[in-house]
């Protein structure tokens, strides 16, 4: 039983969140919604426990956790949040690239501040014109002396015009992704700028902005890894961003499937409580079942990358599919059973359907999930 269970380590690191989300996040996650208020100092407090520099290693200041724990944090802190929580999440993984890819000079000038969250960071991979086929990037970086020079720029960019650090993928070489390479870009580097807060359907609580670009000179020690590396770095990133994001789903569907549970027993109609209906019952045994099949998933992805098994990107594409397409309709049916009350902004349920409607879209759309789990069983 023990090599399917928890811990007692990752037990007490999940309580910690756990106990931080309750007090912190939970009582003021709707007014953050509601009034789109980035809760700067509530993240801040969250990196005093660790939680800004989970996998970063414990040299560069870190607590050099691994890939599951970093879910367990995740997945308890999206119950209050899952917009906060991927924030933190993304900050994460800007991090980590930075310690895992960095040399001591760059580690140096960035992660002090970036593990204290003194400084917030930024992954910019995705452009105006290229999504899905993020190896069709277009912002250059252009090799002047001991300095790149970077024109383009970046969309939907989490933290966008709030952070200090821009972890991004520009085009040194060729076409394609051997032709791209990683440079962390200052906020205050002149030329950077940021295009007007997007107005969007869920993460209230987070800024999102374009990210652009215009001669920005970035010297070449801000490259992380060599010239035509991004694209692979980028992608190591992204196993481990997939899995975090899985975990906001999943912390976020266990949060509406509980409040469903109560607010059943507690409704009337026809003269008993719903919960006293068999298909009541039966549609609370399958969100609970599919969550915790899920959540089973995620767990297994998590390992593998943290042991950077051979099969690890896809089984953290099938782990992020699953948990994002599974949370949101574990959401949808707790809306459902809240009736016209679950609509209303009154109860956390609405809230959630929005949050994590987009978690099957970013860092990967559930499609191109499929594309990389096909790829890799064709290939075997």
């Amino acid at each position: 039983m023990t090599q399917f269970d928890l811990t007692d380590e990752q037990r007490e690191i999940q309580d910690l969140a756990r106990r931080f989300t309750a007090d912190r996040i939970t009582p003021f996650a709707a007014e953050w919604d509601e009034k789109h208020i980035f809760p700067r100092d509530t993240i801040k407090e969250a990196a005093e426990l660790g939680f800004a520099a989970i996998y970063v290693s414990e040299e560069s200041g870190g607590i050099a956790l691994g890939r599951l724990e970093a879910a367990l944090i995740m997945e308890a802190m999206a119950y209050g949040c899952p917009s906060t929580s991927a924030f933190i999440s993304i900050h994460n993984m800007a991090s980590w690239m930075i310690d895992r890819f960095g040399d001591a000079d760059v580690k140096g000038r960035y992660l002090p501040d970036l593990v204290t969250m003194e400084r917030m960071a930024s992954y910019c991979l995705t452009e105006p014109g290229s999504g899905s086929d993020a190896a069709a990037l277009k912002t250059r970086a252009v090799l002047d002396g001991d300095h790149y020079v970077v024109s383009g720029s970046k969309q939907f960019i989490s933290g966008g015009g709030e952070n200090e650090v821009y972890v991004t993928m520009v085009r040194t070489g060729e076409e394609g992704p051997k032709g791209i390479s990683c440079l962390v870009i200052d906020k205050d580097m002149p030329g950077v700028s940021f295009g007007a807060n997007e107005r969007k359907l869920g993460w209230h609580s987070q800024p999102t902005r374009q990210v652009m670009f215009d001669q920005v000179r970035v010297p070449v020690a801000n490259r992380l890894g060599a010239e035509g590396e991004g694209f692979r770095i980028a992608m190591m990133g992204l196993d481990g961003g997939r899995l975090n994001i899985g975990a906001c789903s999943l912390g976020g569907a266990q949060r509406c499937l509980d409040e469903a549970v109560a607010y059943v027993k507690d409704r009337r109609q026809f003269g008993k409580a719903i919960a006293e209906f068999q298909n009541t019952q039966f549609t609370l045994a399958d969100m609970a079942t599919e969550l915790e099949a899920a959540r089973a998933l995620l767990y297994l992805a998590a390992a593998k990358v943290t042991d950077n098994a051979p099969d690890k990107t896809r089984f953290a594409a099938m782990a992020k599919r699953l948990a994002t397409d599974t949370g949101s309709s574990v959401v949808d049916r707790a809306l459902q059973l809240h009736g016209g009350y679950g609509y209303l902004m009154d109860y956390p349920i609405e809230r959630f359907w929005r949050d994590l409607r987009v978690h099957s879209i970013l860092e990967g759309t559930n499609q191109v999930m499929r594309m990389i789990v096909g790829r890799d069983l064709l290939k075997a």
